[in-house]
């Protein structure tokens, strides 16, 4: 029978790597971003004997597993096995060993067989053998990370966080850091029938929150708002964005300007159009506002966040760039044109994108809670922006697919319009001065490391 084994030895206390996958939020963040996985249902936890279901998408079919949790040992292991499946037999064991010097060895053991046996190992083998080495390679770094952004901004007690969008990419992956670091998440929803005991209940339009539910907590994260991406801006559509975020805005930093135990810090969600486009001219926070729709927005959304800084709460302004994940967002929708060999430079390709690792974008978010002396506007960007033609032919070359094939400038305003040109056609080259002047260090400064990382597509060996 098969057997697949992957070996990292950690800097941190086998109490804290156990723990750190103990916590809400652990599976979603071992989950690699390029799969396509939906939690259906999970009941208990591996020291109760739990059972986790859930769906995986791989192109036009959809396969369905559930496995029960079946051996823990505090500090020393946890057992999973397949009860419905593709395999005839699945068996992952989780293994914590410390080590001299305060740290710990994670091993993850798979005993593993595909149907119809050996012919099935032969027909099939290979390739499930070189998919483990992939996911477990990234669940392997992703930890690593993880606990090491714990350290470092973990200090002291945990924090009461309230997250606005947490049903979105980026909110929901801060909301799976925060639970996993150990701090507490307190999620604003619209619907009742997603409302848990923790959630507070709110309309961002009508300016209605439960402020009850706002008190003593230590910061809050905005990152609300309707989706930018789309075929068209239309007037009803741009109403909604600007309504999303600037009246949204506005309601919320009111209502915590109301409060007799506001947060210390609001951190608010912005963008790199902000600046326009400003062609190859290298832009800090400093920079002025830009022209056109993103711009003004960007400004307004701002602007509205004002009340909760003149009642004394630190604001921080994310102005954030192209967030890379597979996931969704600008990336995810790119990845098919390019793997079918198909993608290529947007216009010129001469207009630059300021892009941000997704998981540097979530340590960013924390350092901006934990630096008293930030406030006010931050470029949340890596330090090297690249052209659209560099970009696009990183991407191609990580996916080792061609990018020959130009789309011309008028096409794509043809097709989407305003949104076209602003987003796709217009850039920014933005520097995130205030992050690295304020000691942040990021995990993937280089596009083709974050594009690697975030793909599983590890650089080709050489002899």
């Amino acid at each position: 029978m098969p057997e697949f084994v992957h070996r990292t030895r950690l800097s941190h206390a086998v109490r804290d790597v156990f723990a750190w996958h103990m916590r809400p939020g652990a599976l979603e963040r071992l989950i690699p971003p390029w799969e396509k996985v939906t939690i259906e249902s999970r009941e208990g936890t591996p020291a109760t004997g739990g059972r986790v279901s859930f769906r995986v998408r791989r192109g036009p079919t959809e396969i369905r597993f559930e496995v029960l949790h079946t051996d823990f040992e505090q500090y020393l292991l946890f057992r999973e096995e397949q009860v419905r499946g593709p395999f005839t037999r699945w068996v992952h064991t989780h293994r914590f060993e410390p080590e001299s010097g305060g740290g710990c060895t994670v091993e993850d053991h798979v005993d593993w067989e595909l149907p119809m046996g050996a012919a099935g190992r032969l027909l099939g083998g290979s390739s499930v053998e070189s998919e483990l080495e992939r996911v477990f390679t990234f669940r392997h770094r992703r930890l690593q990370n993880d606990l090491d952004r714990i350290v470092r901004y973990g200090g002291g007690k945990p924090l009461r966080i309230a997250v606005t969008g947490s049903g979105g990419l980026i909110g929901g992956a801060l909301c799976d850091v925060l639970t996993t670091g150990g701090h507490e998440v307190v999620r604003l929803v619209r619907s009742k029938k997603k409302l848990t005991s923790k959630d507070v209940l709110w309309d961002p339009i009508r300016g209605e929150v439960d402020e009850d539910g706002l008190e003593g907590l230590d910061a809050v994260v905005h990152l609300a708002g309707e989706p930018l991406l789309g075929l068209r801006w239309t007037e009803e559509k741009k109403k909604r964005i600007r309504a999303s975020r600037v009246e949204g805005t506005d309601h919320l930093s009111r209502a915590l300007a109301r409060l007799r135990r506001p947060p210390k810090v609001l951190v608010c969600g912005s963008a790199v159009g902000f600046y326009g486009d400003r062609r190859d001219q290298v832009l800090n926070e400093s920079a002025k506002q830009g022209r056109g729709f993103l711009a003004e927005l960007c400004g307004a959304w701002e602007e509205a966040a004002r009340p909760a800084a003149r009642m004394g709460i630190r604001v921080v302004n994310l102005r954030t760039g192209l967030t890379l994940t597979p996931q969704g967002g600008a990336l995810g929708t790119m990845l098919l044109p390019f793997k079918i060999g198909v993608g290529g430079r947007l216009g010129s390709g001469r207009q630059y994108v300021s892009w941000i690792d997704l998981d540097d974008l979530l340590s960013l978010i924390l350092h901006v809670i934990h630096t008293p002396s930030i406030h006010g506007p931050v470029n949340a960007t890596a330090p090297y922006p690249v052209p659209n033609a560099s970009f696009t032919g990183t991407l191609g070359r990580v996916l080792e697919r061609p990018t020959f094939i130009p789309v011309p400038g008028l096409a794509v305003q043809a097709l989407f319009g305003e949104m076209g040109k602003e987003m796709l056609l217009q850039g920014q080259r933005v520097l995130p001065e205030v992050a690295e002047k304020t000691g942040f260090e990021f995990m993937y400064p280089g596009l083709e490391e974050s594009l690697r990382h975030q793909l599983g597509r590890e650089p080709p060996q050489t002899s």
